[in-house]
C-alpha cells in the first residue's frame, strides 16, 4: 500500500431479511487490488475474496457460491475512485458477522485480545 491510498465503507452498518440480498460496498483509490473479510465474535478474520483490478477472476476462499463481487470505476474531481461490491444473496442467520475491507492482507492468525490485565492494588490509609 502506498501513501495517499484510502479506503472507505460506503455504510457502516446494514439489516436485512432473511432470504433478501445484501450488498457491502467499500470505496478506494490508489490501490489495485482489494480485499474482503468477515469475523465472527471471538474468531479470527476470515478471508473471503481478492479483487485485482485487470484480472479476470477473483481469488477467493472457500466461500459459497451466494457471495459474489463486483468491481465498479467511477470518475470524482480529479480522481478515479473503485468501488467493490460484496453481494450476499439469500441471506441467512449465519451470515451475520462483522465484514470489512482492506487493501493489504490482514494478519488472521490472533484471536486473542489485544490488551494487558492490570493488577489491582489495594491502599490502606491509616
Amino acid at each position: 500500500v502506498s501513501f495517499g491510498d484510502e479506503i472507505t465503507p460506503d455504510i457502516t452498518e446494514e439489516s436485512a431479511a432473511v432470504g433478501s440480498t445484501v450488498t457491502l460496498s467499500c470505496s478506494y483509490s490508489s490501490a489495485q487490488s482489494l480485499q474482503w473479510y468477515r469475523q465472527y465474535p471471538g474468531s479470527a478474520p476470515q478471508f473471503l475474496v481478492l479483487i485485482m483490478e485487470g484480472v479476470k477472476g477473483n481469488k477467493t476462499s472457500d466461500i459459497d457460491s451466494r457471495f459474489s463481487t463486483k468491481l465498479r470505476k467511477e470518475k470524482q474531481a480529479t480522481k478515479e475512485i473503485k468501488r467493490v461490491d460484496l453481494i450476499i444473496s439469500s441471506t441467512a442467520v449465519s451470515d451475520s458477522a462483522l465484514y470489512y475491507c482492506a487493501l493489504k492482507p490482514t494478519v488472521t492468525g490472533n484471536t486473542r485480545t489485544l490488551y494487558k490485565n492490570l493488577t489491582q492494588f489495594s491502599n490502606f490509609f491509616p
